[in-house]
């Protein structure tokens, strides 16, 4: 993987302004957003008797390490109004890391790569539409080749590119 990728996600209020505003704090706190997916349209994972998902895709240049881009992510949450209810819960806004280069990274507090990426097609249709020929760094299969053997029944609708 070249590049730092993260995957934001919203389910409550104008979701297509949780998102802008979220970029907008992505650029101003983190780093330059140099692409970013469509926006896909996806149904609640996990627990699903909650308003549907909007999910992007964005690549980041930064030269914050990846403990200080956590730290400006919860930052950035918790100026939004996220509050976290509990595991697959409604959110305002949810920004996880996907990768950080190539890096490999176990701790308690952070797991990169994300460590269900390859569980989820709402992540991985928007990665494999910008980094689709990228190398997942631990299964060393592509993002396209991920997103092709995702066993994720959960339907993931493109928007049409005027929402990105």
């Amino acid at each position: 993987m070249d590049g730092i990728y993260l995957l934001l996600g919203t389910n409550m209020g104008d979701k297509f302004l949780q998102l802008k505003i979220a970029k907008r704090q992505i650029n101003e706190q983190i780093g330059a957003i140099v692409k970013q997916s469509s926006i896909y349209k996806t149904a609640a994972w996990g627990e699903e008797d909650q308003d549907s998902f909007l999910n992007q895709v964005v690549k980041v240049q930064s030269k914050l390490g990846p403990l200080k881009i956590l730290d400006k992510i919860a930052i950035i949450e918790a100026a939004m109004g996220r509050e976290r209810k509990g595991k697959w819960k409604e959110r305002i806004i949810d920004i996880d890391i996907l990768y950080y280069h190539n890096q490999v990274i176990a701790t308690e507090k952070l797991h990169i790569p994300h460590k269900e990426l390859q569980n989820r097609n709402f992540a991985l249709a928007p990665l494999a539409e910008i980094a689709s020929g990228e190398i997942h760094p631990v299964f060393q299969k592509t993002q396209k080749e991920l997103h092709e053997q995702c066993t994720d029944q959960l339907e993931v609708i493109m928007l049409p590119p005027e929402h990105s």
